[in-house]
């Protein structure tokens, strides 16, 4: 997700053979941490916080960003993995600094791995410059070296997250153009197991998540997760974003919950919403929309959608031109936050 969430028009991958036979009999899902997390994506903060950027809690007074969202409800904060960025912002080093202060509250954690340099999402897939020109066969390895990498030093600080993300909204695979799965099915499958086996050798009861945008989409996601499962894909978790509008929002609910329950049904897996977000100016039905929301992904059976989480709330005056934050222009949260509590 860069700034507004790219909706990715996938017309034309219909045209590709694909397997979208559902399967007879999903493998049995394992119920084991029934907690439902309530969280952000938090990644900016320590950039906005070098700037200068302060935030206040709903009194007006001036708090620490993770405190002001446990407050709100908040239980587990999201943070993305860059691996040599501009600036270090999102580097391993960044993503440490923030997972300590939201285990130092008790926070659970999703690390976002994004496997470039920089954004990652259903429009953009780059190789970081280190890995350029490499093979397949190099960049998984080169993928699970750095998974490994980064997972051991969080290990190293005491850190252990509760999720793992493979690859940020990977619509049409990651890595491109060679794990580009419009291209080539198989190889982007391997990418996601070379993740996959990386992170359960470190943290082997981590769930593994496979994200894609546009949880309202069901022929997206049958689409790709019919490719991965046919190419041999390992996954435990299916991850979702939506970002509908003041005025679409309970019809993509709607779709997206319809959505879910196919994805359960169809694979025997879990499902999360890894992102939400929608216009700061429209606070009352961004409250409406999360409400419904987190109330429909509560009712999925068996504990079986892991939970909702919101996209860089804590953005306000337009920071970076990003417009679908929760907090007001004088850095207090906005009523939308609300429906986590």
């Amino acid at each position: 997700m860069k700034y507004l969430s790219l909706f990715f028009v996938f017309g034309l991958l219909s045209s590709f053979s694909c397997n979208k036979k559902a399967a007879t009999q999903p493998e049995p899902i394992p119920v084991t941490d029934t907690s439902f997390a309530k969280g952000a994506d938090v990644s900016w903060v320590t950039q906005m916080e070098s700037q200068g950027i302060k935030f206040y809690n709903a009194k007006g007074a001036q708090e620490d960003l993770f405190q002001i969202l446990k407050d709100e409800g908040m239980n587990a904060i999201r943070l993305r993995a860059w691996v040599n960025p501009a600036g270090g912002w999102c580097n391993t080093t960044d993503v440490v600094a923030k997972a300590l202060r939201a285990k130092a509250l008790g926070m659970k954690i999703l690390v976002d791995f994004h496997y470039s340099d920089t954004w990652a999402d259903p429009g953009h897939q780059a190789i970081p410059a280190a890995w350029q020109n490499q093979t397949i066969a190099q960049l998984d390895s080169s993928l699970s070296a750095y998974t490994k990498e980064v997972l051991d030093t969080l290990q190293i600080n005491g850190i252990s997250p509760t999720w793992v993300q493979i690859g940020n909204e990977t619509n049409d695979g990651m890595l491109w153009p060679v794990g580009q799965a419009s291209v080539n099915m198989g190889n982007f499958a391997s990418l996601i197991n070379s993740g996959y086996d990386a992170v359960k050798s470190v943290f082997p009861s981590a769930k593994v998540i496979v994200h894609i945008s546009n949880g309202f989409d069901n022929s997206l996601f049958r689409w790709v997760f019919d490719g991965l499962k046919s190419n041999g894909a390992k996954w435990d978790v299916i991850g979702m974003s939506l970002y509908p509008s003041a005025s679409n929002w309970s019809q993509l609910n709607n779709q997206c919950l319809a959505n879910m329950n196919d994805m359960i049904s169809r694979y025997g897996k879990q499902v999360m919403v890894c992102e939400i977000g929608m216009s700061v100016t429209d606070s009352a039905q961004c409250e409406n929309f999360i409400s419904d929301l987190i109330q429909k992904s509560e009712s999925v059976a068996n504990n079986n959608c892991l939970g909702v989480f919101y996209w860089e709330p804590e953005s306000y005056n337009n920071w970076e031109g990003y417009t679908l934050g929760a907090f007001n222009n004088s850095g207090q949260p906005t009523t939308a936050l609300d429906a986590f509590n």
